[in-house]
């Protein structure tokens, strides 16, 4: 018996020693990776000034990698998970190249939405307010002919949607892009995925084939394969993570419930997670209205974000939700490629997406730079396979999210209710729309981002019309 419990302590002390040669190991890991700076990449001192003012102490694991051979000249491939700082993997080489042979129309950046374009061009403006750098906008929704006036100032960087820049292309007279040094793609699958492969094969036959080029996307898919065979000259493929996974801070749960339900178990965990701030996923645009004024009649502050909006509205919606005067984004997937939000606590998927990296992207908003967060997937009999197809793919199954199904079902009534007055509102918003659109063909200004959403001027017309995709059954608007 004794020599039982001796072999067993020391089995346990043995282990102990074992658990601390780990431990320490791990810090001195930690330790080491630590110590590299950007200096010891190579970026010069001015720019490492401004990644200090920024607070980017330590480069991620994707600006290690990216960062040094992009200094050594070469075309970069970046596969790295969203929220991993690939912004700073190819701006930083492109300021430090600027630098060094100051000329105007230097790099192209191409983004596929129109937030993701204002965000890089922020990080660009920060990282070179000390050098004067100028950058430059380019997307849809906005006025081609203040746009034609900026690009007649030669900004150095350009950040564009594929669309718009095409229109530039070929009608703002002077503008060209024959002195282009530097072209990224940034989220190049989305890019190609929201089928802008023509506008694109039109950029790339009019920048010269001398050049720089950045590929950089979360996911890898057959047509980015393409598209590198086409664009890029003996790339080096920078690859922080080969499978696709989410970041280990994030709490992933599902719920399975009846279609019908959904909305009672959304007001249900808003109500319990209450102080925290939420993005929440909807396949279209016209669900992405009824859930944002379903919510407001439930009392609850929440702001809708989607394709069928101006691009005035869209950024207001943006800015409420970031300055957190609204603790409530409601949006599709116009929101789930880059948008850094740090303070989002919980992604709520309340329909499941239809392509299941597009579940890595939507998740990636919260749990960003090191944070904790959560997402919380509604899973209705319908979305079985959908589900499972992302639980293969992310290489784990969930857990279910507890749930109290007497405790949700207490909303029952006022819910329904919130739902009879939603759906008069949308009537009327259709009504108004078709009225305003015979008057004068279009929304009027007294077009709020929250009550109305921008859909007026469409959400009726293409009713009925085809299958209603991500995009309410329309082709996304550039």
């Amino acid at each position: 018996m004794t020599e039982e419990n001796d072999s067993a302590s020391s089995g346990e002390s043995g282990d102990e020693s074992q658990d601390e040669e780990q431990q320490q190991q791990t810090e001195e890991n930690v330790e080491t990776e630590e110590t590299v700076t950007f200096k010891d990449l190579g970026v010069v001192d001015v720019l490492c000034e401004a990644c200090k003012d920024l607070k980017w102490k330590n480069p991620s694991k994707i600006q290690k990698e990216a960062i040094p051979v992009a200094l050594e000249g070469k075309d970069i491939i970046g596969l790295a998970e969203t929220g991993s700082g690939k912004t700073g993997a190819f701006a930083l080489p492109i300021l430090q190249a600027l630098l060094e042979n100051p000329q105007r129309y230097f790099a192209l950046v191409l983004t596929p939405t129109r937030e993701l374009a204002f965000q890089i061009s922020e990080q660009f403006e920060a990282l070179g307010a000390s050098i004067g750098v100028k950058c430059s906008v380019i997307v849809g929704g906005m006025d081609m002919v203040a746009q034609a006036l900026t690009l007649s100032k030669k900004p150095h960087i350009i950040i564009a949607t594929p669309g718009r820049l095409v229109d530039h292309l070929e009608n703002t007279k002077g503008f060209n892009l024959k002195a282009l040094k530097y072209l990224v793609m940034d989220e190049a699958d989305r890019i190609l995925n929201m089928d802008f492969e023509v506008e694109v094969d039109k950029i790339l036959r009019v920048i010269p084939r001398e050049r720089r080029t950045y590929l950089f996307s979360a996911t890898m898919t057959k047509k980015v394969q393409k598209l590198q065979r086409a664009s890029l000259q003996d790339p080096v493929k920078v690859e922080v993570s080969t499978k696709y996974q989410t970041v280990e801070k994030l709490q992933q749960y599902y719920v399975f419930i009846p279609v019908k339900y959904k909305d009672v178990y959304l007001v249900h965990i808003l109500n319990e997670l209450s102080g925290n701030s939420f993005i929440v996923f909807v396949s279209t645009c016209a669900g992405a209205l009824r859930a944002a004024l379903l919510l407001r009649n439930l009392g609850l502050a929440a702001v809708p974000l989607h394709g069928q909006m101006s691009q005035n509205k869209r950024l207001a919606a943006l800015n409420k939700f970031k300055n957190k005067s609204r603790s409530i984004l409601i949006c599709t997937d116009v929101a789930s490629r880059g948008l850094d939000i740090p303070h989002v606590d919980v992604v709520v998927n309340l329909d499941i997406p239809l392509h299941s990296k597009d579940y890595i992207h939507r998740v990636g908003r919260t749990a960003r730079a090191g944070r904790a967060g959560k997402a919380i997937t509604f899973v209705s009999q319908y979305d079985v396979e959908l589900y499972q197809r992302i639980e293969q793919l992310i290489g784990k199954q969930l857990p279910l999210y507890p749930t109290e199904e007497s405790e949700v079902m207490v909303l029952q009534e006022r819910v329904a209710e919130a739902q009879r007055l939603t759906k008069i509102e949308v009537k009327e918003l259709e009504d108004k729309k078709s009225s305003k659109g015979r008057k004068r063909g279009g929304a009027g200004s007294d077009d709020d981002t929250e009550e109305a959403a921008g859909v007026r001027r469409r959400i009726g017309k293409h009713k009925g019309k085809g299958k209603p995709g991500r995009h309410g059954g329309k082709k996304p608007k550039r």
